[in-house]
């Protein structure tokens, strides 16, 4: 029996039989959280095959300027090159491997490699090399690229020479998320939450509040998600009717599980009303930073998106919060926690850094603990899936295109 088995001993077709075992609105079994042959597949069909969010463009503001983002064994080299195009590399030199960049971000006029000085234009192509023999050619020898999307100025990469085709779902996001001009928005503070646990108990905790009224005191003062019967029509209503008065969309999108075009090109939009009193996400219900875009007041509103299986942001009318969920091994994972605040926004006179993440840095320690517990019960050997809610059909979706891309 799949639950019962131990951690080791599992071949590929074992993966394919617990995947052939699953049933449709429970949790997934033991081995899909402990198995390491498991975390190594999703390593390369999952996180290798899925479009990731890397980055913002206000990261590379100029010629040169890069940042690396890193998953598993992978670390990727995300630049503005010569021409200004963004574009991406694997941090890998063709010569012996090498990494390349070894700082997190910086300014480069080329890339050197500190082993044996191969030198790349920021464009890929190998500039450089030395006593090489006749008949080399560099043209063979570049950096490996890596897909890229701009979306709004949210950079997502892919690692797979096949991604998914997700931009037909991002054209029809677009105008949803036009108002609040992602683009011109910078990255206020940055912060990671390691938790030892799989990264999929991380991610499915975010994608459900079921859990949201027992376990986040803070959060459900403000927040209506935490319980379907809050939401009430006319707390629904008088929302969506100040969302068209400050120029915000109404509509929703949902383009997950089954309803996704193709399995990885997820894509979701849904804003729903925050309780009275509150018109951000804050500790007293008061706004904290400049309104995003071009909104003319609050609507007492919060947007959930979706891009991607992997990539979930939290949209305010004055502040943006993305979150990642990036393995660093079979039971480890960091919770990078992400706010971006409009670009012109100053700390100190348009906005309190310790007011701006209080509620999303709280909430996210709660989830620290919630999920390092979750991963400590289904580490047992008499672990069962168990039923799923209905305030858990992320979870669902989730593992729809999950299994699917997993096999």
């Amino acid at each position: 029996m799949c639950g019962m088995e131990s951690r080791q001993g599992m071949d590929e077709q074992s993966i394919e039989v617990c995947v052939g075992r699953f049933q449709t609105g429970q949790s997934l079994e033991r081995q899909f959280y402990t198995s390491e042959q498991i975390y190594q597949q999703e390593l390369e069909k999952i996180w290798g095959g899925s479009w990731i969010w890397a980055g913002h463009i206000s990261q590379l503001a100029n010629k040169g300027d890069y940042f690396l983002f890193e998953v598993g064994s992978e670390s990727v080299i995300v630049v503005r090159d010569g021409t200004g195009a963004i574009c991406a590399h694997l941090n890998v030199c063709r010569h012996r491997g090498s990494r390349i960049c070894l700082e997190p971000c910086g300014n480069l006029r080329a890339f050197s490699c500190p082993y044996h000085a191969w030198t790349y234009s920021l464009n890929g192509d190998l500039r450089s090399r030395r006593m090489m023999p006749d008949g080399f050619d560099r043209a063979d020898h570049g950096l490996l690229p890596v897909k890229v999307i701009d979306f709004q100025g949210l950079i997502f990469i892919c690692l797979s020479e096949t991604p998914p085709p997700i931009e037909p779902a991002l054209e029809r996001l677009a105008p949803m998320t036009a108002p609040f001009q992602f683009e011109n928005l910078k990255i206020a503070h940055h912060a990671s939450y390691p938790v030892p646990a799989n990264w999929k108990l991380a991610l499915e905790n975010y994608l459900e509040c079921y859990h949201c009224a027992p376990a986040h005191k803070e959060y459900s003062k403000s927040h209506s998600l935490k319980d379907p019967a809050a939401m009430t029509p006319e707390l629904i209503e008088a929302m969506q009717a100040r969302s068209v008065n400050v120029g915000l969309p109404t509509g929703e999108l949902n383009e997950t599980g089954e309803d996704a075009r193709a399995p990885g090109a997820d894509v979701y939009y849904r804003r729903y009303p925050l309780f009275p009193g509150y018109v951000t996400g804050s500790r007293n219900g008061e706004g904290l930073a400049p309104l995003l875009g071009n909104l003319t007041d609050y609507d007492g509103g919060a947007t959930d998106i979706q891009i991607g299986p992997l990539n979930n942001f939290l949209v305010y009318s004055d502040y943006l919060v993305g979150y990642r969920f990036v393995p660093t091994s079979l039971q480890t994972t960091d919770i990078q926690t992400v706010w971006l605040v409009r670009s012109d926004a100053e700390e100190g006179r348009d906005y309190d850094l310790e007011h701006l993440t209080w509620l999303w840095h709280v909430t996210t320690l709660d989830d620290e603990r919630i999920i390092r517990h979750n991963q400590e019960g289904v580490n047992s050997l008499y672990y069962r899936p168990g039923p799923l809610s209905s305030m858990e059909w992320g979870i669902v979706d989730f593992h729809h295109n999950y299994l699917k891309m997993l096999v």
